[in-house]
């Protein structure tokens, strides 16, 4: 399998630097601050990037097991919502909120609920994540 790679160069103090993330692909470059993580200041942030990549694992980990059962899904997109709170530990990361539009034909509400627990389950980033709450909200739109 092969190795990913992104990297991120902080410059500065904490609350007065400035920082850059870049995916090894090319595919996106960003710039972070102490104020786009803790505040709403432009620019992006770590949990901001983890749920891009949580929403994009689960949903290719509940297409994947759909189309392994004969269900074609036409779209299946993905929100995923990242709790950042401070407690006595610090800040850490308790809960994410995956919440899921889905449209795929031939599949009744009950079994299709059955694939997207699964997905949330046994997505790679869902493991990963396994140390915080994962919410899925799961909607057949057909």
């Amino acid at each position: 399998m092969p190795k990913r790679t992104a990297n991120a160069e902080w410059k500065g103090t904490l609350q007065d630097g400035r920082g850059t993330v870049s995916l090894e692909s090319g595919t996106f470059e960003g710039v972070y601050s102490f104020s786009s993580r803790f505040e709403n200041d432009t620019g992006t942030n770590p949990e901001e990037l983890i749920g891009a990549a949580h929403a994009g694992c689960f949903s290719m980990a509940l297409s994947g097991g759909l189309g392994k059962s004969g269900f074609n899904p036409e779209s299946v997109k993905t929100e995923a919502t990242v709790h950042l709170v401070k407690d006595d530990g610090g800040f850490t990361i308790k809960q994410i909120d995956l919440d899921c539009d889905a449209q795929v034909p031939g599949i009744d509400e009950d079994e299709f609920k059955k694939f997207a627990e699964d997905a949330k389950k046994n997505c790679p980033v869902s493991r990963l994540l396994s140390g915080a709450t994962i919410n899925l909200t799961a909607r057949l739109k057909n």
